[in-house]
């Protein structure tokens, strides 16, 4: 049997008949190469004939005559370096698996982008051929047509049988002693099964007895899963159906226990997470939060209370408040929690100023008292918020409302009194002969027109315009606002710098324009205001764009004489100013207009060395 079965399998006829149809697939692939090649170089040969220019209009319309002319599923032309395909038109039914087409001519072009692809597709099998122009310097024209749907994959199928069967022809010998040694432990199996089934039948009567034990030794480890098969009336049967009741009732008994602890971990589990929950709520809320236990010492300080207190948790913890604060705050505290205390179900609440960091800060600070379920005391809970911005927001509201008032009510008079003095001094100041007249109506004339100025600065710090953000490039407003500087201001030494490329990105360009007159205005006032003989004077505008946050910077320095700290507090307040002359309005204009933008502006002093003023805006 098995030396007829293996001399049948390795005919040489099997052999013949795989080597032809491997020969066949083969010859239709490169007739079908061979087929659409010639076709390229009819193409290639028509578009240099009719000298149509590579990749234009034109030569797009006469790929697009040739594809329906040649019935081609697939034209077009790739760039010198594979990168682009251009002019392409591809037939409907292979469009869904163009993506993947276009990978793979891709990897074809980086490896050798002589040779043509066969791709295997849903519906058709697609041959891809590529004819170069000028040996490649121009580009390369690509033809695909489809060539029947799974002929790829069957001749693969092709190679793979004959690999296979070769493998196994030298294998034939090798496998006779297989089936000869297979056929000969089959044998030895049978016999040493028939023994084994002797013994089993001796031991048959003895089994219920030996499993009985068995099962007995399991669920003494523990094990409550035993089950023992015995359907006989006799007494042996009766002992095993006891046995299996009896497990089954400590099986249920021991799924009963296992219930309850895994109810009683999910109702821990649950509480974890709920205290994790509010643990991370309670971290990542703006309002600072400050718990006390029922004796009166810190127990969390969430990270809002630290950055505003410039609390460490490490310092804090465990303490009284009261170790903590001395001489007024203390008072405060202590009557918090006096009235917590006597009053469990009230609130306290006081308004509080506080230098934190050297910077003068303004709460609200709300404490209450935390009850159990039977209303017992548990502690006592501190919530800071920080209103130090709100108020600021709240005073330019008030200013700007001040200021539109005050543009109201000096404008309308001033102009008659600028025509007037200007009239006196028209029509009297030459019969006056006195150079007192001529001084005193110059005088009310240039002072009318200051207060003009400050009236029309009350009124644009009243009504700014809204900000329209437009994509727009930065570089070429802080040249230009540099060039107006550098001609009005030649003793001072004017640089702009960019750390890389400034994207274009959404800003308002007038108010941005405004901005940076403002800041640079009064750079060149503080320079000017170290007195006469300083020539040294620079100004440098520095602008990047960091990618990784998302946002524009520009710094604007100064080496002037710089400003305290208490006046860095209020430099963007409204009226606030250091110099003798001008409204106090510029810098508050500044931080309205970044605040549109969505951006920030500080201002960082070195008293005697200099000023920086940093602007940050949205890149998108």
């Amino acid at each position: 049997f098995v030396q007829t079965s293996v001399d049948y399998w390795f005919k040489v006829q099997v052999e013949d008949s795989m080597e032809q149809a491997l020969g066949l697939g083969q010859s239709f692939y490169r007739a079908a190469q061979e087929h659409l090649t010639r076709q390229a170089q009819v193409v290639v040969a028509g578009i240099r004939e009719q000298q149509f220019a590579w990749g234009g209009k034109g030569m797009d319309r006469y790929l697009e005559q040739r594809y329906q002319e040649l019935d081609l599923n697939l034209v077009g032309v790739i760039t010198p370096d594979g990168g682009i395909i251009q002019n392409r038109h591809i037939a409907p039914q292979i469009e869904p698996d163009w993506p993947e087409i276009n990978e793979r001519i891709k990897s074809n072009f980086a490896s050798d982008p002589m040779t043509p692809i066969l791709l295997p597709m849903a519906d058709n099998d697609l041959i891809v051929v590529f004819t170069p122009v000028d040996e490649g310097r121009t580009g390369y024209l690509m033809l695909g047509q489809a060539i029947g749907q799974g002929v790829h994959h069957k001749l693969r199928q092709v190679i793979n049988g004959l690999t296979e069967y070769k493998k196994l022809r030298n294998l034939k010998n090798p496998w006779k002693m297989t089936l000869y040694l297979t056929l000969g432990v089959m044998t030895l199996l049978i016999v040493l099964g028939a023994i084994w089934f002797g013994f089993r039948l001796a031991k048959e009567l003895s089994a219920p007895i030996q499993a009985l034990a068995a099962g007995t030794e399991r669920v003494a480890k523990g094990d409550l899963s035993v089950r023992l098969e015995d359907h006989s009336d006799d007494e042996m049967g009766s002992l095993v159906q006891s046995f299996n009741r009896m497990t089954e009732d400590l099986r249920d008994s021991q799924d009963r226990l296992e219930a309850a602890n895994e109810r009683l971990g999910a109702q821990n589990i649950e509480l974890e997470e709920r205290g994790r929950y509010i643990e991370a709520v309670v971290d990542n809320i703006t309002s600072g939060v400050i718990s006390l236990d029922r004796e009166g010492r810190i127990g969390t300080v969430n990270r809002a209370a630290q950055r505003m207190l410039g609390a460490i948790p490490a310092l804090v913890m465990g303490k009284r408040p009261g170790e903590l604060v001395r001489g007024q705050f203390a008072d405060l505290m202590e009557e918090a929690l006096e009235q917590m205390h006597v009053n469990p179900s009230s609130q306290w609440q006081r308004q509080l100023d506080l230098t934190v960091r050297g910077r003068d800060l303004k709460f609200l600070v709300n404490v209450v008292s935390l009850t159990g379920e039977g209303g017992d005391v548990t502690g006592t809970v501190a919530v800071f918020e920080d209103i130090t911005e709100i108020e600021k927001m709240q005073r330019m509201a008030a200013w700007r409302e001040v200021a539109r008032r005050i543009a109201h009510e000096i404008k309308n008079p001033l102009t008659p009194i600028k025509l007037s003095a200007q009239r006196l001094q028209r029509r009297y100041g030459a019969m006056a002969g006195d150079p007192a007249f001529e001084e005193c109506t110059g005088l009310i004339v240039s002072q009318v027109e200051r207060l003009q100025q400050m009236v029309t600065q009350f009124s644009a710090y009243a009504k700014l315009p809204e900000v329209q953000p437009k994509p727009d490039f930065l570089p070429p407003l802080l040249e230009e606002v540099l060039g107006m500087f550098r001609h009005a201001y030649r003793e001072i030494d004017w640089q702009l710098a960019f750390s890389g490329p400034v994207p274009e990105f959404p800003f308002d360009r007038e108010a941005i324009r405004r901005v940076f007159i403002n800041l640079l205005t009064n750079a060149a006032e503080a320079l000017e205001s170290r007195g006469e003989g300083r020539e040294d004077g620079a100004v440098t505008v520095k602008a990047s764009h960091d990618a990784g946050r998302g946002r524009v910077v520009v710094e604007v320095w100064d080496n002037g004489p710089g400003f305290s700290r208490a006046a860095g507090q209020r430099l963007f307040e409204p009226y606030f100013s250091n110099k003798k002359t001008g409204t106090g309005l510029g810098l508050t204009i500044v931080r309205s207009i970044i605040n549109d933008h969505k951006g920030s502006v500080s201002a960082q002093s070195d008293p005697g060395k200099g000023t920086v003023f940093t602007l940050t805006l949205p890149d998108k």
